[in-house]
């Protein structure tokens, strides 16, 4: 009649098995392994540890604390918003922003002088004389018909 196999399991020590695959290990990974030792060092010098501890420890509590601060009137407003921007800021030019940001650059380059008097009347009607400034007036004024209607009637 047949025998049974005795099943003898090795009694392997798992930390003599690591440390051996570790001694075994290319010496071509010997810098990148000791960085890596004095990286978690610092980690556990600084906290981090403790801090993703507690984290994973209170993650119902932060995923709750996240979902009601998202689902907020504020929050969705905010994140609307955003993605209008985001389509109004593609839909201008490199150039003409470029544009518009240096001379928002030079106009208010000089705010930290001294306050000059204003411009009187006059002054002020010479300017116009200005192809620049009836440019810039004339695109004023388009950017603010184009407001005024799509402003909802109130």
């Amino acid at each position: 009649m047949a025998q049974p196999i005795p099943l003898e399991a090795g009694t392997q020590d798992a930390r003599a098995a690591l440390r051996q695959r570790l001694e075994e290990a290319p010496v071509e990974y010997a810098e990148a392994l000791l960085d890596s030792y004095e990286l978690l060092q610092q980690m556990h010098e600084q906290g981090v540890f403790e801090l993703l501890r507690g984290a994973l420890g209170a993650k119902d509590k932060m995923v709750e604390a996240v979902a009601d601060a998202a689902s907020s009137g504020e929050a969705v407003r905010a994140m609307r918003n955003g993605i209008i921007l985001a389509r109004m800021l593609g839909a201008i030019q490199p150039e003409v922003l470029h544009s518009m940001a240096n001379a928002v650059g030079e106009t208010l380059r000089g705010c930290d002088k001294e306050i000059e008097e204003p411009p009187g009347l006059l002054a002020l009607l010479s300017r116009f004389r200005r192809k620049e400034l009836r440019r810039s007036l004339a695109l004023l004024s388009r950017f603010l018909e184009k407001l005024g209607e799509r402003m909802p009637a109130r």
